[in-house]
């Protein structure tokens, strides 16, 4: 069946092994590197510190992979000098293992207030304009807020984000390898449906599959869709059973080292019909026109407009009425899946060499199916590049 169906979850699992030649992590020296263009870019805000909590900017700037919790963990970088660390006590020997970055550490145990504690240390630093880094949970905001009522607060999202969107090649092997693994996936997904199959069966297979292959936590997300669910872009809730002539969509990713992939492949269990096929080939002219609309310096809400003129000749739409393109067409990805700058409407961040976006303009037919290929492309001097091959056809997925 041309890649689809034939096999089991068993055999393709135990044709799994860890990734060969994975990607190196990113070094002290590039994490350096991003401190600086971070401080030069605050001297351009007029910032004299910027403060970045816990999560996926946190990871970028110190190499310290900690989720937000309720407890301030947090990196205060000045405009100049090295940075200070705030963390709870008991958390010192942790924190010491996951730096990746020269830094002082300033400790709050666990009856003290860690707001006075960053409030002190920008006294100490003679801040008095701090950029805030835009993830930085309200509650936290609020205590630095109230622990410092003499520092101006600005938001630090050109910083971040001026720092972040613009990926190094080390950045790029690691989402190249994330990308092709997930590609993988993708394809012994394919292999193991039989009809009756569930979603619920093809998602855990999913998870082992990136598990085997070295992903950091097996799936970051997994979405499997069969027939009507497929025209709802995140799916429905429940379980379905996989019959003859339904619409396959999987969207799924992991992480490498912190870095996704995010990949859909949209393809029929059986026999598709005149309409699936139709619909299936213009989306794939919308997903290879806004490919070939990259340019630098071309605004990103220019390659969401390339994309639904494509769908507009074909009857679908306009803008987001359906049957056709509810959504953008594309969103910047790294540590987080889903992050600055986006391919929509009212974005007009110039594209640059280095950025990296997915490209999926999805046309959805309410009541009937819906049809999304989503490939990941990085910006390049003269155009883009596929990080994975899109889908090259509906009868055969993975050639």
């Amino acid at each position: 069946m041309n890649g689809v169906g034939g096999s089991t979850a068993e055999r393709e699992l135990s044709e799994l092994s860890r990734w060969p030649n994975p990607a190196p992590p990113i070094g002290r020296d590039e994490r350096e590197a991003r401190l600086a263009k971070a401080q030069g870019l605050m001297a351009a805000i007029g910032a004299d510190a910027m403060i970045v909590g816990a999560g996926a900017s946190l990871r970028y700037f110190a190499g310290v992979a900690w989720n937000a919790t309720e407890r301030l963990v947090a990196m205060v970088l000045p405009r100049s000098g090295e940075p200070v660390m705030i963390c709870p006590r008991f958390e010192e020997g942790s924190l010491v293992a996951s730096l990746g970055i020269v830094a002082s550490l300033r400790l709050w145990e666990e009856h003290e207030s860690p707001y006075d504690l960053t409030a002190q240390v920008l006294r100490e630093l003679g801040v008095e304009s701090l950029a805030v880094d835009p993830a930085l949970a309200f509650f936290m905001f609020d205590g630095l807020r109230i622990a410092a009522p003499g520092v101006q607060m600005t938001n630090a999202a050109e910083v971040v984000d001026g720092c972040r969107m613009i990926k190094s090649p080390a950045e790029l092997a690691l989402m190249s390898q994330a990308k092709a693994m997930t590609l993988e996936v993708h394809r012994r997904a394919a292999r193991i449906l039989r009809e009756g199959i569930t979603t619920g069966e093809v998602r855990r297979f999913i998870d082992q599959a990136h598990r085997a292959l070295g992903a950091d936590d097996g799936s970051s997300f997994c979405a499997v869709q069969f027939g009507e669910a497929s025209a709802y872009p995140h799916g429905l809730p429940g379980e379905q059973q996989l019959q003859p002539g339904d619409i396959v969509l999987i969207d799924t990713g992991c992480r490498v080292q912190g870095y996704n992939s995010d990949i859909t492949r949209t393809y029929v269990f059986g026999q598709p019909t005149q309409e699936m096929i139709r619909v299936w080939e213009v989306e794939k002219r919308a997903q290879a026109a806004a490919f070939a609309a990259v340019r630098p310096g071309v605004a990103c809400e220019e390659i969401d407009a390339v994309a639904r003129r494509v769908l507009a000749a074909e009857g679908f739409g306009p803008d987001y009425e359906l049957p056709g393109l509810p959504h953008r067409t594309g969103h910047g990805i790294g540590l987080s899946i889903h992050e600055a700058p986006y391919l929509v409407k009212g974005d007009r961040t110039p594209l640059r060499p280095g950025m990296c976006f997915s490209n999926e303009p999805m046309i959805v037919v309410p009541g009937a199916f819906g049809v999304r290929l989503e490939d990941h492309f990085h910006v390049t001097d003269d155009g883009a590049a596929w990080f994975t091959e899109p889908q090259p056809s509906l009868e055969k997925p993975f050639g």
